[in-house]
């Protein structure tokens, strides 16, 4: 991981501590990290649902930046568990179309050469909140 490329992409989207986090092995950018950089940039994003069922979406994303065209998958199948899915929620074509949005606003910004990865593209990416009681 080039960390002076990462942390110029930091300043020029400035994303805060709490837009980005460390987890396990990966980077990760959260939703509203995303949405900036998206919203900076101006960057246009459509979406084709591929397969929309109860229990399971696909969703393709197609994204322009200035001249440059990308397109990207996002995927939910709901399970009991997270073993038996990718996703616990009930809302499967919107969890596939923001992991849609989230590779595609990485992709063309450069952040997924750099093995950075969005919030929304796992559960097992959440940023963990701890709550103190006083």
């Amino acid at each position: 991981m080039n960390i002076d490329k990462l942390k110029e992409l930091y300043k020029k989207y400035n994303l805060t501590k709490d837009d980005v986090f460390k987890h396990q092995h990966y980077v990760i950018i959260t939703r509203t990290g995303i949405e900036k950089i998206e919203a900076q940039e101006k960057i246009q994003i459509n979406y084709k649902p591929i397969k929309v069922e109860p229990n399971f979406a696909v969703v393709q994303a197609f994204g322009t930046l200035n001249d440059k065209e990308m397109e990207t998958f996002g995927s939910a199948l709901k399970g009991e568990t997270y073993k038996l899915g990718n996703t616990n929620t009930w809302y499967v074509a919107e969890m596939a179309e923001k992991r849609a949005f989230s590779r595609i606003v990485l992709k063309l910004t450069g952040f997924y050469a750099l093995g950075v990865f969005g919030e929304d593209e796992s559960e097992d990416f959440k940023k963990k909140i701890n709550i103190y009681k006083q």
